[in-house]
């Protein structure tokens, strides 16, 4: 997966896009994993700030939506716990 987050970061376009949501998929994966964070930094080198990146580019690119606290902070496990349980959902469906 370290590979992966590499070639997100020096792609763009369409392209970005694609790997993007190959890694969250992945990384969904674990999602119910012990404390996640710590999970997937002992296991497969992965940093929260890397996940984290790729959700908000997701995000701002409109293909992703995030979960939200009252207060207005993004929630990136719940997000991720989502896509895993409901990969595809209703409107893609209808697209």
């Amino acid at each position: 997966m370290k590979k992966e987050i590499k070639r997100f970061k020096i792609t763009k376009g369409d392209e970005r896009v694609k790997v993007a949501w190959k890694l969250i998929r992945e990384i969904a994966k674990f999602s119910r994993s012990g404390p996640f964070w710590k999970f997937l930094e002992e296991n497969f080198g992965i940093k929260e700030k890397d996940v984290k990146e790729i959700m908000r580019f997701l995000e701002e690119a409109g293909e992703l939506e995030m979960h939200r606290s009252i207060d207005g902070k993004r929630l990136y496990v719940s997000t991720l716990k989502d896509i895993k349980d409901n990969p595809i959902k209703l409107d893609r469906w209808l697209k």
